[in-house]
């Protein structure tokens, strides 16, 4: 199961780069305002932690996913990294008091699908479908009302010579000086490319319970919350939930049998700076 493990540990990150990033020094026990000037006097600030997840995927017969997972963030004026997802921020635009669009371009240079004939019995016979190294720009416009970020990548590798656009929604509340719940909502539109290659049958892998299908492109909405809790100025835990409806395109393949993934991952991280 190495397809897997590598999967899930990208998504990991995915849910690491909004929990843990909270968690790594934006908003502290004295305070988010407090924190935040305190960030921007730092150079840079990076932590170190463990986690674990556990994750649905929707192929059928495939098994619920458990894995332990290292985790390391580092973040300074130009890079960010959490985990294998990179942004080389390329500025900030001011827009006002408490408003700011942040523009970078995004690497995730491990794929987060693919998978080898033997992960479950429906893919028996399949030929192998690699994960992909994807890169492209990314915005987000920081108010206080509600995050926005868009995201768009192509798969440089060549794997799937898919293409993604992400669009979401976040808005953090705090109970307290030390504890944050951020709840969010994501929708992720995949080309036709990306969705065939990963959910689609060719002529030569059909069998008897598993038809030729070509898939067309699709939309998954994604429903999230993140909680962090502050320990002290270097220690947190922090709590992700989310769930992915999946798009049409990818639950009328034969080679699914879910309408959608599930996915907790709970972590500790201490920050050295």
């Amino acid at each position: 199961m190495l397809r897997a493990a590598i999967r899930v540990t990208c998504l990991t990150f995915i849910l690491l780069a909004g929990s843990a990033g909270a968690a790594a020094g934006q908003h502290g026990p004295s305070g988010p305002d407090s924190e935040e000037t305190e960030g921007k006097s730092k150079s840079y600030s990076w932590g170190l932690g463990l986690g674990g997840i556990t994750q649905q995927q929707p192929y059928r017969g495939m098994k619920r996913d458990y894995f332990p997972i290292p985790l390391l963030v580092f973040e300074n004026r130009w890079v960010k990294l959490m985990g294998p997802i990179f942004d080389l921020k390329l500025g900030d635009l001011e827009l006002g008091e408490n408003q700011e669009i942040s523009f970078a371009v995004t690497a995730q240079p491990i794929g987060f699908d693919g998978y080898s004939s033997n992960d479950a019995p429906i893919l028996n016979g399949m030929s192998k479908r690699k994960g992909g190294s994807f890169l492209g720009p990314s915005i987000q416009w920081s108010n206080p009302y509600v995050d926005v970020s868009a995201k768009w990548l192509y798969d440089v590798s060549g794997s799937s010579k898919g293409q993604k656009l992400s669009i979401g929604l976040a808005r953090s509340y705090f109970a307290g000086p030390r504890l944050m719940f951020t709840p969010s909502v994501s929708a992720i539109w995949m080309n036709s490319k990306y969705v065939d290659y990963y959910y689609g049958v060719r002529a030569s892998e059909v069998r008897a319970d598993r038809p030729a299908y070509f898939a067309d492109s699709t939309l998954n909405v994604e429903l999230a919350v993140r909680t962090n809790y502050m320990i002290d100025k270097h220690q947190s835990v922090f709590l992700s939930l989310g769930y992915m409806m999946l798009g049409s395109q990818i639950k009328n393949s034969p080679l699914t049998d879910r309408s959608g993934e599930s996915k907790v991952f709970l972590g500790y991280l201490y920050r050295f700076r």
